[in-house]
């Protein structure tokens, strides 16, 4: 007995030509797309069914996939589309004016609602839907509305330069006017979605800060409090520290994600160390530095925190300042120190994990230890400018 195939859940396509409806029809029903959107142009004719249907599954069908701040990627070019039916149809309207005389100069009335009605759809669409998009966004809204405003700007002056039109060929230019104003109306509704989003942002913020001026008066003291009597190597003063670390974070970080920057990366490690050793890691950061998290010198500066936390423990400092020349990051606990030439060959976590890693990345590293007196890891990243002088 062969296994039924799950039939896939009916989702828009991302990636799509226009609304992705007829691509996500199409994988639901194991169809081809282009037999799909042939099938909505033909119901279409049946008195707009196929329109109908459409525009049904584009309000009540989700997106494919989980992540609602995904890319939507638009191929067609729908509002320079609806912008050029707008100057077909202009042509018509002028035509229309020109041969109706001026004695029946109001037989172009349709052609100027009909292109007024391209020229507010095409508005629309730029300002509410391609916007968004980075792909296109501000500058292809403005030239869009700009176009289709001057393409009823050239209907209106002809419908009142007819000789003759009189009242008729003014309402027709009045006509005109109207539709330039709406093309312009829908970046109305995008000003107030941007002063909604700001009016939600500032409350948000001024609700954040009552909030964290009672926790401060009373959670993190507390948990201050409890890492002052309890001791950096205690139990009870690491899930103090790592809590009061999450608490911070989440009352002063915002909403915006922190960048994968060095410092950031850091200071995360520091705080996982924090959970796993009897530890206590503080992180100063100095300078500005556009080192990322995810080069060498990132993975050099989080060996030399692991070794401090697994064989020192209690107070390590972590330095990091960031200058034009170059970066450095100063590792130091207050352990009872090795002797580097002592150590096994086996023990690879110093040799390479550090020396070795920051000398094929073309920087430098150096270790400073004493009997008693702790261990310093110093690692040096230069930028290419400084590494051309």
């Amino acid at each position: 007995m062969s296994a039924v195939t799950p039939v896939p859940r009916l989702t828009r396509r991302r990636d799509c030509l226009v609304a992705g409806v007829a691509g996500g029809l199409a994988d639901h029903l194991g169809w081809p797309v282009a037999g799909v959107r042939v099938g909505f142009v033909v119901t279409a004719l049946f008195g707009g069914a196929g329109l109908l249907l459409y525009a049904w599954l584009w309000a009540f069908t989700q997106w494919d996939g989980t992540d609602d701040a995904a890319r939507i990627a638009r191929r067609a070019p729908v509002a320079w589309i609806l912008v050029s039916v707008e100057a077909a149809v202009l042509l018509w309207g002028i035509a229309a004016v020109l041969d109706a005389g001026s004695d029946q100069v109001d037989r172009a009335a349709p052609a100027v609602f009909t292109a007024i009605g391209f020229a507010v759809a095409a508005g629309a669409w730029a300002t509410l839907i391609d916007r968004p998009d980075p792909d296109r966004g501000p500058r292809h809204e403005q030239a869009v509305r700009a176009v289709a405003a001057a393409l009823l700007v050239v209907l209106g002056l002809v419908a009142a330069a007819v000789p003759g039109a009189g009242f008729a060929g003014a309402m027709l230019a009045v006509l005109c006017a109207v539709g330039v104003g709406l093309v312009f109306a829908p970046s109305l509704i995008a000003v107030w979605r941007d002063l909604t989003d700001e009016r939600v942002r500032r409350i948000r913020d001024e609700q954040r800060s009552e909030i964290a001026a009672h926790l401060h008066d009373s959670v993190l003291q507390t948990l201050a409090l409890i890492q002052n009597r309890a001791g950096a190597s205690s139990e009870a003063g690491r899930l103090a520290r790592a809590q009061e670390r999450e608490l911070r974070s989440w009352l002063y970080d915002g909403d915006a994600p922190a960048d994968s920057d060095l410092a950031t990366d850091l200071r995360d490690y520091a705080a996982a160390l924090e959970l796993d050793y009897p530890v206590r890691i503080e992180v100063v950061v100095v300078g500005a530095s556009v080192e990322r998290a995810s080069g060498e010198l990132a993975a050099a500066a989080r060996e030399a925190m692991l070794n401090a936390a697994r064989h020192a423990g209690g107070e390590v400092s972590v330095y990091l300042e960031g200058s034009e020349r170059g970066v450095d990051v100063f590792v130091r606990d207050r352990g009872p120190g090795f002797d580097a030439a002592r150590v096994p060959g086996d023990r690879l976590g110093v040799r390479e994990s550090i020396l070795g890693r920051m000398r094929r990345a073309g920087g430098s590293a150096t270790v400073t230890s004493g009997a008693g007196e702790g261990t310093e890891v110093h690692l040096r990243s230069e930028t290419e400018g400084a590494r051309a002088r």
